[in-house]
């Protein structure tokens, strides 16, 4: 089994919350556009440092703008596809899977406008992942800036000392503070 490490995508890997939203043209939030995926500081040498070190990364978000009205699946998989991209080192894709939920209780699009156990903070993401991918849970490691993401990560059976916060006001402010701490440097 392999080890893998989850990651929010949303102001863990791309800027989400200080992006121009006027221009953006969708609510505060709510990022369907490629033209806008922006890494913050560190994330590509921080994933290409962890995936280096063997590690399984995979990308765990809820887009809910889906379910709300603001963007379409194929929004949401382009958005997805450029931030690949921008994660890509020598042909070598950083990124090996991105798991999006669509679904938001109150959203107004059937059939996304409904609670589903892959949007966290539920685990079902993370616990379809590892089944997919053969992954184990107990030696894996989650990141993210949002407690909805430390709970899906602990309601998956990652241990509380795994699963990291990131953010301007937590103990380790981005993605490159939080590999530190997985790669012992």
């Amino acid at each position: 089994m392999r080890t893998a490490i989850f990651l929010d995508r949303d102001d863990t890997l791309i800027e989400n919350r200080d992006l121009p939203w006027k221009e953006v043209g969708t609510p505060p939030g709510d990022l369907c556009s490629p033209a806008f995926v922006r890494l913050l500081p560190g994330v590509r040498d921080a994933c290409e440092h962890m995936a280096n070190a063997g590690f399984v990364l995979i990308v765990v978000t809820n887009q809910g703008l889906v379910a709300r009205g603001v963007g379409t699946i194929d929004d949401v998989e382009q958005t997805n596809a450029r931030l690949h991209e921008l994660l890509t080192v020598n042909g070598r894709r950083l990124i090996e899977r991105i798991y999006s939920c669509p679904y938001h209780p109150k959203g107004t699009v059937p059939p996304f406008n409904t609670e589903h156990a892959w949007r966290k903070p539920s685990p079902g993401m993370i616990l379809a992942a590892a089944s997919e991918l053969d992954l184990d849970l107990s030696r894996s490691w989650l990141i993210g800036d949002a407690q909805r993401d430390i709970d899906a990560g602990l309601a998956s059976g990652i241990s509380p000392d795994r699963c990291l916060r990131v953010g301007p006001d937590q103990p380790l402010p981005d993605l490159r503070a939080a590999s530190r701490v997985i790669l012992g440097s």
